[in-house]
């Protein structure tokens, strides 16, 4: 009699890997909404058309860190914080001083660390303690990016000026000028529009890092780090390079021909969440436009356009302006030199971080995706005078 047949013990069934996570969903999010087929960006409800043209920093601060545009009274409160904490702490200029040549975002992700160590309530994760500490590091990395740049030129930072919008503070303390309404009105703007994006890469890691209970100056530690990342944050300075190589409106169409048969990418255009035009960059279109021609400096706009024209044909398959596509040259205008670029994205996402590290605070939750093994199978270990 022979014996009875067993199964053949099968394979576990492969995961489906998504590579990058995308198309993944883990978790619920009430900070922003994207429709990326449609091109829509809303912040808590609110369209980012109706804040970029009537709201101010200061209310997109509120909205994002209490969940709704403030009251007089709360607006009040949140420019007051905003204002209390300009002044450079002294320990911070030290560190500043002492990383002099360093890039601005080391010296950023270096200062947002340090600046947990001289919180005596860094441990305190509770809601209304992330409010504060996410206004108090809004305001003080505006100062902190703005003194570095100020003592590696051999300049005193600059007295912070308490009157002046946040935007317009960072633009003061950056030139030790006072700037203009209009300058300082394009600052807030750009601010505005930077404050929160879903979970990108950035946002993303500051949840990861909150969800192991972490304090928060190590998620936002994060962050900076993540946007540092030339795939994250770079793109306004890889713009700017791209427009300072074409030189002339003229030349937009050739280069753009030489990208497209090399297979390299046009800086400024594609976006993993739009499929068509990102709804953030026209608002700074038009007053990248506007600014061109107040400096007396038109030709760069006109490199930009003439790009965005050569680039009409693609825009079919998905590839469209995003906002980094003229935050560049309006930064460029605004006098920012281009290692800021990142920086000055930093300063206005801020908020919107704070925001996703009290929302996965408060969802309590350790995010641990897993990985699909595609390495040697099992093996015997062998002595190693037995190795080959």
């Amino acid at each position: 009699m022979s014996a009875p047949e067993t199964a053949a013990p099968q394979a576990p069934e492969e995961a489906r890997v998504q590579r990058g996570l995308k198309g993944v969903h883990f978790a619920r999010s009430g900070i922003s909404d994207i429709d990326g087929r449609a091109g829509e960006l809303r912040y808590r409800g609110y369209s980012i058309h109706d804040l970029a043209e009537h709201a101010t920093f200061e209310e997109i601060c509120h909205l994002m860190l209490a969940g709704d545009l403030p009251t007089a009274a709360q607006l009040a409160q949140v420019k007051a914080g905003l204002a209390e904490n300009r002044v450079l702490r002294p320990q911070m200029r030290d560190l500043l001083a002492s990383l002099r040549d360093a890039h601005p975002m080391t010296v950023l992700r270096t200062a947002v660390s340090a600046f947990g160590a001289y919180d005596p309530a860094s441990d305190d994760r509770s809601p209304a303690a992330l409010v504060t500490k996410g206004i108090a590091l809004t305001s003080q990395a505006a100062t902190l990016v703005a003194a570095h740049h100020r003592l590696r030129r051999g300049l005193d930072p600059i007295e912070p000026d308490t009157s002046l919008s946040h935007a317009a503070s960072f633009l003061h303390l950056l030139s030790g000028e006072r700037p203009s309404a209009e300058a300082g009105r394009l600052m807030d703007i750009d601010l505005i529009l930077h404050a929160e994006h879903g979970a990108n890469a950035s946002s993303f890691a500051a949840r990861v890092v909150a969800a192991t209970g972490a304090d928060f100056y190590a998620a936002m530690t994060a962050a900076v780090g993540a946007l540092s990342g030339p795939a994250h944050g770079g793109a306004a300075e890889d713009v700017m390079r791209m427009v300072r190589e074409i030189g002339d409106p003229d030349q937009a169409a050739a280069y753009v021909r030489r990208q497209r048969d090399a297979r390299e990418p046009i800086m400024g255009f594609g976006h993993r969440v739009y499929r068509v035009e990102d709804p953030r960059a026209r608002h700074l279109r038009s007053r990248a436009e506007a600014l061109s021609r107040e400096k007396g400096d038109p030709r760069w706009f006109a490199v930009l356009q003439a790009v965005v024209e050569a680039m009409r044909p693609y825009s079919r398959l998905g590839v469209n302006v995003n906002v980094d596509f003229y935050a560049g040259v309006i930064y460029h205008l605004q006098g920012i030199p281009q290692d800021l670029f990142v920086p000055v994205f930093a300063l206005g996402r801020i908020p919107g971080w704070t925001a996703h590290i009290a929302e996965q605070v408060e969802d309590d939750i350790l995010i641990r995706p897993l990985t699909t093994y595609s390495g040697e199978g099992p093996r015997a270990y062998q002595p190693v005078a037995e190795r080959g």
